[in-house]
């Protein structure tokens, strides 16, 4: 395995995985959204949101493997 490419890809997921999450968090913290949409769609992106941060938490523990 090239290590610094492995690395440099896995900090690329983190910062898209991160952003997700930050517009994520944006988009539930705001009553707009979570007023106006039905309660499935705000529990599927409630769902989706701790999918990311498991995923985050993943990409994080491959990158202090590789250190």
């Amino acid at each position: 395995i090239d290590v610094d490419a492995e690395r440099a890809r896995l900090n690329k997921e983190k910062a898209r995985v991160e952003g997700e999450i930050t517009k994520l968090d944006a988009k539930l913290g705001g009553t707009g959204f979570v007023d106006r949409a039905p309660a499935a769609v705000v529990e599927q992106e409630k769902k989706r949101l701790a999918e990311l941060r498991t995923k985050l938490a993943e990409i994080i523990a491959q990158l202090s493997r590789l250190q």
